[in-house]
């Protein structure tokens, strides 16, 4: 083989690397959005089976003062918030993922409804916000360790031990406290 014709063999060795690479770069470009959807689309609905997990155990707990029950949570991303003033519990998450007919603004969006769980997506930009709320205002007083203020609980690498237990009735609602250990 002559010097020329082996000086070939690299530069066509190294041209269809390059096209393999940036062939390689446009398919991760188009599927890389796509996994994150997929993923994104099952973390929102673990995230509403763990919010039907909730109710199932308030409604367990409800009728006897005293009764608690422990149940762990897992958050791999969006935030779950314990709104103990207006008595609602809400998970949020920022999502490529549209899981029910996209909207603007809050205030012009009819949620999605499953069970007791009222589920909104607002778009914005090229994402989605996803909020899931369980309204508990005007069957349960809500309380985060047995006083009204939020509590947001994030992502975390660890699961949370959430404690749920009926504190008793005041003004007519159940009480229903809710506290990390």
């Amino acid at each position: 083989m002559k010097k020329g014709e082996k000086a070939q063999v690299w530069i066509e060795t190294v041209i269809y690397t390059l096209i393999a690479f940036a062939i390689l770069g446009a398919v991760l470009a188009f599927a890389k959005p796509k996994i994150e959807e997929l993923q994104d689309k099952s973390i929102i609905e673990q995230s509403i089976k763990m919010l039907e997990d909730i109710d199932g155990i308030i409604g367990e707990i409800r009728t006897v003062q005293g009764n608690q029950r422990q149940m762990e949570l897992e958050l791999k991303k969006g935030t779950l918030t314990i709104d103990s003033a207006n008595d609602n519990i809400f998970f949020n998450l920022e999502s490529r993922y549209a899981y029910s007919e996209p909207c603007e603004n809050d205030d012009e969006c009819t949620p999605y409804t499953k069970g007791d769980i009222n589920i909104t997506t607002i778009k914005f930009g090229n994402k989605n916000n996803i909020i899931a709320i369980l309204d508990y205002e005007n069957r349960y007083d809500i309380k985060w360790d047995g006083n009204d203020r939020n509590e947001m609980l994030i992502k975390s690498s660890t699961p949370y031990n959430l404690l749920i237990s009926n504190n008793g009735v005041s003004e007519g609602k159940t009480i229903i406290n809710f506290k990390v250990q």
